[in-house]
């Protein structure tokens, strides 16, 4: 059994429609929205700390 260029090129494509699809539904899925909210305020977290380098006047 041979695999011809453009069939590889199909399975390829199969495969990242595949992996998109599953990463979408995994950051869309409820459980994980606790964590990317977290993860979401980080860079605001030490905006006030000593010895931060903010350029605020």
């Amino acid at each position: 059994m041979s695999i011809d260029l453009n069939s590889l090129r199909s399975i390829v494509t199969v495969v990242s429609l595949l992996l998109f699809i599953g990463l979408m539904v995994w950051t869309w899925s409820r459980r994980r929205q606790s964590a990317f909210d977290e993860a979401a305020q980080l860079p605001f977290l030490d905006d006030d700390a000593p010895g931060s380098t903010s350029t605020h006047k």
